[in-house]
């Protein structure tokens, strides 16, 4: 099979590569490395099945060819993470909503109807007050806050040229609505809490909770995501349909914190920071944030292999492999 990745240097995207590649697939991977990163498929670069491109996805000349080639396209190429949101969202605006339509436009103006997989949001819920969230649900913004929404406007703008294109031209597309995702490589330079949690608590450094930490998150591993994605791709019966994909296990981020300080072995303090300490703008946060995988399950049978623990456990162990310092030999 031939697979297409656009933003496959990032954090997701270089694990979908990865997957692709140990299954004897082509993959191609297009990244403009504004947040993904060339170390993160640096490994694959000796694979003669692995193409990558450096470019932007809204200005790409290779987009039609590549297209034309693939037999499935994970469309992952997106700004993301709330500090990048908050601070460019112009280019959150313009790369996210461009640059989806502009892979749905190419597919049916190629002719060629290969499998699409867009990448969208649990932030499309925005203030859903349901315990969980399942894909029938309202999404619910307050006119206030504009900024801090616009990433998952630019998600629902994806999901809506998707169904569009999806109805009008018969193109084989799913939207995959992502619940908070962790695991090796991600980075917590744009506000990702695990990581940021993972790297203070085994560096005995203040672990900071942005707001009262009583806020719940659901989160899920990366390398079950990748499974579940391939898994939606590979199902006549999602072909046209919105699905939640994620673990549906939640905790408080507050407890989050306590967890890792404890599976680390820290001597880290909890801090608690308000989130206009924290981001240097009034932020609305959500209470909660939960998916309902009836129809992921439905259609799929997919059910997570990895546990919050475990994830946790092989963070901190990558954690420390990296920071340990070089140390060096001498014989005589």
């Amino acid at each position: 099979m031939h697979v297409l990745i656009t933003g496959g240097a990032g954090f997701i995207g270089s694990h979908l590569a990865e997957y692709h590649l140990s299954r004897n697939d082509n993959v191609h991977v297009v990244d403009n490395l504004n947040t993904g990163s060339y170390d993160n498929i640096k490994p694959l670069l000796g694979n003669a099945s692995f193409r990558f491109d450096e470019a932007d996805i809204v200005t790409w000349a290779g987009l039609d060819k590549a297209v034309g080639w693939a037999d499935r396209i994970y469309h992952m190429a997106a700004v993301v993470g709330v500090k990048k949101v908050l601070a460019d969202p112009v280019s959150v605006m313009a790369t996210n909503i461009a640059g989806c339509e502009r892979v749905m436009r190419a597919m049916h103006q190629g002719g060629w109807n290969p499998q699409l997989i867009v990448a969208s949001s649990s932030e499309v819920y925005g203030f859903n007050e349901n315990a969980g969230f399942a894909e029938t649900d309202a999404v619910v913004f307050h006119s206030g806050s504009r900024l801090r929404w616009c990433y998952a406007v630019t998600k629902l703008a994806d999901e809506s040229f998707g169904y569009a294109y999806a109805q009008k031209y018969g193109l084989n597309i799913i939207i995959a609505r992502l619940f908070n995702t962790i695991g090796p490589r991600q980075v917590a330079q744009y506000g990702m809490v695990v990581p940021s949690f993972v790297r203070q608590a085994i560096s005995n450094q203040p672990v900071t909770v942005y707001g009262d930490g009583t806020q719940t998150r659901s989160f899920c591993d990366v390398r079950d995501i990748v499974k579940a994605l391939d898994l939606l791709a590979a199902t006549p019966a999602a072909k046209g349909e919105i699905v939640n994909v994620g673990n549906d296990q939640e905790i408080a981020i507050k407890d989050l914190a306590q967890l890792v300080v404890q599976r680390a072995k820290s001597a880290s303090p909890i801090k608690f920071l308000s989130y206009g300490e924290a981001y240097g703008v009034d932020f609305e946060d959500v209470s909660h944030r939960r998916p309902i995988l009836n129809k992921l399950r439905a259609l799929t049978g997919f059910e997570p292999k990895w546990t919050l623990v475990d994830t946790i456990d092989d963070l901190i162990r990558r954690e420390r492999s990296m920071s340990k310092p070089v140390t060096e030999t001498m014989t005589g």
